[in-house]
């Protein structure tokens, strides 16, 4: 094609009109993909933690026979939890009653689990109580304790439960229990690696609640199965007239300090509340403070809600706490 001047004007201006489309369309993506960034930065990130219902939280209802054990799973789920953590105690009695309590506990075991798959709720641990003292300085005592709690350690492998929370009862004596502890605690934790099952020691009172000392026994056992998992209370070391329970705290350990302690060994978390104000906050218990201590840990497991008070029902109670560790979670998380 022979180009004049005015084929040469008429492209000209046709170049001209696409740079400028071309430059229009650059800078609205310019303007789209800066929005997008704007808008993905302004979403509100979740708690750093995944939440898990504690089964004591309805103890009450389970005691009281309104609830029955068995519908742990669907109860949490309607409560809008990811996983569950049962308590032994609750079909311990069943199991021991029955004519042949290894059937039995087999029949419990897979009820369970075929409610856990059903309602789409993990099973987080187990916690066990009633088994004995881990923790004996005698050593026939601490040995059948270890045994007893093996069965536990196999329930929670079939239920694809990651640990079950034991007790470190046996002695007052600091030394001695410190002692006694490392030994039922290493042999449970040696039969519970062979399971893929982890070994938890809560803060549940007298020298388990001290946490230094605790932290102690963790690291002389030195296995990674074997961890701790720190309770926001159960913190009292004495109460009055010697009692283990159902009396009041005369000694506590240092809360705030103890969780501190606690928390580099910490495969599982518990969170413990009383009372809430109108504000929904624990009245008790500095919830910011102590998730800053869990998030400041590295920690991105599973929290237990764990309600024990007396002014809301287990349901009121269980709701609050949980609004309330995903309000302080995710500010943590968003900062």
């Amino acid at each position: 094609m022979k180009i004049t001047s005015t084929n040469f004007f008429s492209i000209s201006l046709m170049f001209l009109l696409f740079l400028g489309i071309s430059s229009c369309k650059d800078q609205k993506s310019q303007k789209e993909s800066t929005a997008t960034t704007e808008a993905s930065s302004e979403v509100t990130k979740e708690p750093f933690f995944k939440l898990s219902l504690a089964q004591w939280s309805l103890n009450k209802p389970i005691f009281a026979g309104d609830l029955d054990p068995m519908d742990f799973a669907e109860k949490a789920n309607e409560l809008g939890f990811e996983g569950i953590e049962y308590v032994s105690s609750f079909y311990a009695q069943k199991i021991k009653d029955a004519e042949n309590p290894e059937e039995a506990l087999q029949q419990v075991l897979d009820t369970l689990k075929v409610k856990s798959e059903e309602f789409n709720v993990e099973n987080v641990l187990i916690m066990v109580d009633g088994e004995g003292e881990l923790a004996s300085p005698d050593q026939n005592e601490r040995e059948k304790a270890v045994e007893n709690h093996k069965k536990w350690v196999d329930a929670a492998n079939y239920l694809g439960a990651e640990s079950i929370r034991v007790n470190l009862f046996g002695t007052d004596e600091p030394e001695e229990w410190k002692t006694a502890a490392t030994k039922g605690l290493k042999a449970l934790s040696e039969y519970a690696a062979e399971k893929n099952v982890n070994i938890l020691v809560e803060n549940h009172g007298y020298l388990s609640s001290n946490a230094a000392l605790l932290v102690e026994v963790i690291e002389d056992v030195n296995m990674e199965n074997c961890g701790t998992l720190p309770d926001f209370g159960n913190f009292c070391l004495k109460r009055k007239g010697g009692e283990r329970w159902d009396a009041s705290c005369v000694e506590e350990y240092p809360k705030y300090q103890g969780i501190e302690e606690m928390m580099p060994h910490a495969l599982a978390v518990s969170a413990k509340s009383y009372d809430f104000n109108e504000q929904g906050e624990e009245t008790t218990l500095d919830y910011e403070r102590i998730l800053k201590t869990v998030y400041d840990a590295g920690y991105t497991g599973f929290i237990g809600v764990e309600y024990e008070g007396q002014n809301l029902s287990p349901e009121e109670g269980i709701k609050a706490t949980k609004e309330l560790l995903i309000e302080v979670g995710s500010k943590l998380n968003n900062q």
